[in-house]
């Protein structure tokens, strides 16, 4: 019965008198994201895509609205996360909890409860999970120099547009990035098994 329950809550069945009803996976809800890229020892990378692709466009969304509104204290509390992002912009496993402070005080300035309780639960389902399994793309130099540049004039400038653009760069290249990641971890697992 809990199994079942636990089912219907994400949305891969409809519990009805007389039974259970398997539905589509276009019915579900976010929630299936986690088990769906557990499936396999390495996530499925379409997912992976996909679910970069919609963060990244959330994280841009957040930059766009929360920087014509902060106030001084916040601009400045957003460009001393700057720091130590730019320090360590040449290492994803490092820069990441920079990276994820940084996005979060955007959030926290935008106020986008929608946004944010997506966000949230993308990130629970998902980021922990490739970390775990060691999927750690490499970015190169330049990329991570430009973000943090683009991200510097945009805070000076208070300009929420060029940020998200910015960002929106920034996870494209990820995204590419991510990709390649998973595919070299699919090959050292052939590898292994064979």
């Amino acid at each position: 019965r809990e199994a079942m329950s636990q089912l219907e809550q994400l949305g891969i069945i409809r519990i009805q008198p007389g039974g259970a009803r398997v539905r589509s996976i276009n019915s579900a809800g976010l929630a299936i994201l986690g088990p769906l890229m557990a499936l396999n020892e390495i996530p499925d990378p379409v997912l992976v895509e996909q679910f970069l692709q919609i963060f990244g466009t959330l994280s841009a969304l957040n930059a766009r609205d929360a920087l014509p509104k902060a106030n001084p204290d916040q601009m400045q509390q957003l460009q001393a996360l700057m720091l130590p992002l730019a320090e360590n912009a040449n290492d994803f496993e490092a820069m990441e909890p920079h990276w994820r402070a940084l996005l979060g005080a955007l959030g926290d300035i935008a106020d986008n409860l929608v946004v944010r309780l997506i966000g949230n639960d993308l990130k629970a389902q998902i980021v922990g999970q490739m970390m775990d399994i060691g999927i750690s793309p490499k970015l190169k130099k330049s990329v991570s120099a430009e973000l943090v540049s683009n991200l510097r004039i945009a805070f000076e400038s208070k300009d929420g547009e060029l940020a998200a653009a910015a960002i929106s760069t920034h996870f494209d290249h990820l995204r590419a990035a991510v990709t390649e990641a998973i595919n070299i971890k699919r090959s050292e697992i052939k590898k292994q098994a064979g």
